[in-house]
């Protein structure tokens, strides 16, 4: 079995309270997925994630310290791939897609994201990043409301 590796990163930025990911919509497949690319000769797997964010979307990006997740599939018969993802913060967020392989770019609110991405993999990997942000505290925790017993079910209306 042939082994591939790419490595990439998932990109973040804060619009108000709002954590925002770019996603890419790719030429080949159509489907929505993070920047990520192969591993050049010489390469280390940072150098080729900031550089595949660079060329697929003209992003420069500071990486996180402590996130490395990383996936395995095969997506040909005889293939094994390996893809290593970082977390990466973009100050500046405009984006020019690269045109060979890109067709479009989007931020996307970190709640509505699992409408868009369209691999399993993908989804575990923003699950992974989710708790490593709240950790941080860069992401708030969810507070689970309770609806009150001791008042009416519609406090506009007359008893």
């Amino acid at each position: 079995m042939t082994k591939e590796k790419s490595c990439g990163a998932l990109v973040y930025r804060k619009q108000g309270q709002a954590i925002q990911l770019l996603i890419l919509r790719h030429k080949m497949g159509g489907h929505w997925s993070f920047p990520k690319g192969h591993v050049e000769d010489g390469e280390t797997e940072v150098q080729t994630a900031l550089r595949e964010v660079r060329e697929e979307t003209g992003l420069n990006i500071s990486l996180l310290d402590g996130f490395r997740e990383q996936v395995s599939y095969s997506p040909r018969p005889g293939i094994s791939k390996d893809v290593v993802y970082f977390l990466g913060f973009a100050e500046d967020s405009r984006t020019t897609p690269q045109e060979e392989e890109i067709s479009e770019i989007r931020w996307v609110n970190l709640a509505r994201l699992s409408y868009y991405l369209t691999y399993e993999n993908d989804r575990r990997i923003v699950r992974g990043m989710t708790r490593f942000l709240r950790n941080k505290g860069v992401l708030r925790r969810r507070r689970v409301r309770h609806q009150r017993t001791d008042t009416p079910q519609n406090p506009g209306a007359q008893q």
